[in-house]
């Protein structure tokens, strides 16, 4: 075809019709500026508006597709399918004039849910463009209803202790939003974000977020925090801004990365890092499939071809990859 995926860093891509964004994570959108004039970018509604709200991209050149409706570009059917990955996130159904069809997954959680959509149960892929983010073994994630529990129930019971306590959640420009949701759920209280924050919050057209959401750090003792502030240093001095209401920290790390194959499934196992009055929880919660999640899902659409999108810096990652792929598709 002459589309591209998540390629925008590679500025004009010679013969490219469209061009096809994922989700709003700079390592998809990287490239993308208010310069931008190489063509029609295709994303879903909710990324379109964060493109062009924080990176000032001519609205002329952004072509948003609703989830779950097919569209035909240059020839070819096209269907966005939610990603379960962050806000707006989609896997991309590419079927060509001939009926050969293409997926690509940018960034996702598989779930079961994916093995009923109807495109992906009638029509084999014959091409699948997968996220290998955490395609090893050692990756085995509790489901993300589980680690939200567990957040909610160690929250609970700190405050119980300690009621003068600040929880902090660390995100990312977005994602994770599920993990401070919950807790603002669990307790029924308000979500502070500074501006910048509260501005793409509010793009989603939530009423979940927005109307939980507050200016003032005072009012709530619920803060959401960039995940690079969740040290302990830089808590100590967030805390000193609200010393007359907090006396100390909880803080949450939410991602895949924190998980470990000693603590697998069992929560209950996580030791916080603890200094002072500042308490923070590595929790495995992650937006990207475990090892189980790809095996499964790949074992369900039975592509003729794997193209791994990460890890594939050395040759060595990329035989191993496929080594998994072939394993997975045997019989």
């Amino acid at each position: 075809t002459n589309f591209t995926v998540d390629a925008f860093r590679y500025g004009c891509v010679e013969e490219c019709s469209a061009y096809f964004l994922s989700h709003f994570h700079a390592d998809h959108y990287g490239g993308l500026s208010k310069k931008w004039s190489h063509g029609p970018i295709y994303c879903s509604p909710l990324t379109g508006r964060l493109v062009q709200m924080c990176l000032c991209v001519n609205p002329s050149y952004i072509c948003p597709l609703e989830f779950d409706t097919e569209y035909v570009i240059d020839g070819i059917k096209v269907t966005f399918i939610d990603a379960n990955h962050c806000p707006g996130a989609a896997l991309i159904h590419f079927e060509l004039p001939n009926g050969q069809c293409y997926l690509h997954t940018g960034d996702f959680r598989a779930c079961k849910l994916m093995q009923d959509y109807h495109l992906i149960v009638n029509k084999r892929v014959n091409v699948l463009y997968l996220d290998t983010t955490y395609c090893n073994p050692k990756y085995k994630f509790p489901s993300k209803e589980d680690v939200l529990n567990y957040v909610a129930k160690i929250t609970k019971n700190h405050l119980k202790m300690h009621p003068k306590t600040l929880v902090v959640v660390g995100a990312y420009s977005i994602g994770k939003e599920c993990v401070y949701l919950a807790i603002s759920k669990a307790l029924g209280v308000k979500i502070y974000a500074n501006a910048s924050r509260r501005r793409i919050l509010l793009a989603y057209d939530c009423p979940d977020y927005s109307d939980r959401l507050c200016t003032n750090g005072n009012n709530t003792l619920l803060h959401v925090l960039p995940m690079s502030s969740l040290r302990i240093e830089a808590l100590k001095e967030y805390l000193k801004t609200y010393k007359e209401q907090f006396t100390s920290v909880l803080a949450f790390r939410p991602t895949g990365w924190t998980f470990s194959e000693k603590i697998g499934n069992d929560l209950e196992l996580i030791k916080p890092v603890s200094r002072g009055n500042i308490t923070i929880y590595g929790v495995p919660y992650s937006e990207h499939s475990s090892f189980t999640e790809l095996r499964d899902f790949v074992q369900f659409l039975r592509p003729d071809k794997i193209i791994p999108t990460v890890n594939v810096g050395s040759a060595a990652s990329r035989e191993k990859m496929q080594s998994y792929f072939r394993d997975w598709l045997k019989g």
